[in-house]
């Protein structure tokens, strides 16, 4: 900001009810403002219900803001005095409120963040004269500047000519297959499933002799081996057939059979029909 031009532009506001022309001429002149008597600050009082600023946008060299309100001024007044800032213009929060000398330094720490995270640079607390302060008071001030560029600004980058940047990585890394134990490390056997066994894919051969198709006819069936060849009834009727028998019938959906006689299956029984 150019501090020696004649047309320099103030706001100052405050959270109090009465803000005088000399309170804020005197934070100005502090600042090393030459023209500062030339300048005709805008003044808001009571300005703690406020979201926004009663000023356009990039129309102000200076925002002051005089607070003896910890809570002031709020989020949205911070974001606000942004937008009313020129590029490079000066933001100076003034806090007056009574507490010890500690709690000062902590307030004004906590201050210079807060105006870094809204996007301020070179935020400092300054050690300035007490404007409009009783002894029994404590204040500090805190000075950062806007930004010189605007937003949608673009400027290129220049070429490091001192060769590539080598980047070291101080931190301990480890070997991922460190972590693996020798259990880790072997391989899963399976079982091999023999080819006459029931859980194969392969079907039982069609004149099997080593049991097979009997076993696939149980698992079909629901059906013992010793239900299949000494078939018993405890009703009577499960050998007359399925128009016999009841629905819980172990034997339904078998041909007739006598009792004690092997159940016999037609060769197409468990045949696919097309």
């Amino acid at each position: 900001m150019d501090t020696t031009s004649k047309n320099c532009s103030v706001l100052a506001f405050t959270d109090d009810t009465v803000l005088t022309v000399n309170t804020v001429m005197d934070a100005v002149r502090e600042l090393g403002n030459e023209v500062a008597d030339q300048c005709h600050p805008q003044i808001v009082s009571q300005a703690s219900s406020l979201s926004k600023l009663p000023v356009d946008s990039s129309s102000m060299d200076i925002v002051i803001s005089f607070c003896k309100s910890p809570q002031f001024p709020g989020d949205l007044l911070f974001k606000d005095i942004s937008r009313v800032l020129k590029p490079g213009g000066t933001v100076l929060i003034h806090k007056i409120f009574q507490s010890f000398a500690d709690e000062t330094d902590k307030a004004m720490l906590a201050l210079e963040r807060k105006l870094l995270l809204e996007g301020f640079l070179d935020a400092q607390g300054l050690q300035l004269k007490s404007v409009g302060i009783s002894e029994a008071d404590q204040s500090f001030v805190v000075k950062a500047k806007k930004p010189s560029w605007k937003i949608g600004s673009s400027f290129s980058l220049k070429k490091s000519t001192k060769g590539s940047v080598k980047v070291q990585f101080d931190d301990d890394l480890i070997d991922e297959d460190s972590l693996l134990t020798e259990d880790d490390l072997k391989k899963p056997q399976i079982a091999p499933v023999g080819d006459c066994e029931v859980t194969s894919t392969r079907k039982a051969c069609k004149n099997c002799t080593c049991g097979r198709a009997e076993a696939e006819e149980k698992v079909q069936l629901g059906l013992t081996m010793d239900q299949l060849h000494n078939p018993q009834s405890a009703c009577g009727s499960c050998g007359l057939g399925d128009a016999f028998r009841c629905s819980t019938c172990p034997y339904k959906g078998l041909p007739p059979f006598k009792e004690g006689e092997k159940v016999s299956l037609s060769a197409n029984f468990l045949a696919a029909d097309f």
